[in-house]
């Protein structure tokens, strides 16, 4: 296990990170602001599991395909613009008009925004660079198992990640309840998820590995 001062710098410099405004955010934010705090929460849910799937691919030198192996990197980055642009095309295209999710006949729609977040932060190559990059730094031969002292920074990035994207969905949502109550701007919170999927899309696709 990490000492309390190897927790307390990563924990700061997880906390700088978490608080910079990036795909994560904008996607948790969209989402809460289209469908509400409980499919924002989902989305994060999501993320978060990508977190520690990520994590643990660094744990058994997975993540240094990227860095070996740089088709690797651009074929799994290509294949998460795709996946993003699907879900852009979807939004846009689907009849049914986007609300507040609420009951039980919704979870269907919680369910799949856990499945997006997951797959959508799986699909992103920059967060596998991004865990192999920092984790490292913070890990030591004398404090035990590497791949537990990993798993308990990737926790500690996800409890972050939890309280700061947490006032972001309470915000959001409620802006989101104030613009859309009602449903009296129609399909204008699929407009604006589709736009986000697809400018998500874009940015991994032409950004490379800057």
């Amino acid at each position: 296990m990490p000492d309390l001062h190897t927790l307390a710098l990563f924990s700061l410099a997880c906390l700088a990170l978490t608080v910079t405004p990036g795909p994560d955010m904008l996607l948790i934010a969209s989402r809460s602001i289209a469908q509400g705090r409980s499919v924002g929460f989902a989305t994060l849910m999501g993320i978060q599991a990508g977190t520690y799937c990520h994590a643990l691919a660094a744990a058994f030198g997975l993540s240094r395909l990227f860095l070996l192996v740089p088709v690797a990197y651009d074929a799994v980055r290509y294949v998460g613009a795709a996946y993003l642009l699907f879900l852009a095309w979807q939004a846009l295209s689907s009849n049914r008009p986007l609300a507040p999710v609420s009951g039980e006949s919704d979870r269907r729609s919680t369910l799949a925004a856990v499945r997006q977040g997951l797959v959508t932060n799986l699909l992103n190559p920059k967060m596998a660079l991004f865990v192999l990059a920092l984790f490292p730094q913070f890990v030591t031969a004398d404090a035990g198992s590497v791949g537990l002292q990993i798993m308990t920074l990737a926790t500690v990035l996800n409890a972050i990640g939890l309280v700061v994207n947490g006032a972001v969905i309470a915000v959001a949502s409620r802006v989101g309840a104030n613009i859309f109550r009602g449903g009296r701007l129609g399909r204008w919170p699929q407009y604006l998820l589709g736009t986000v999927f697809g400018a998500l899309a874009l940015r991994l696709a032409f950004e490379g590995k800057r």
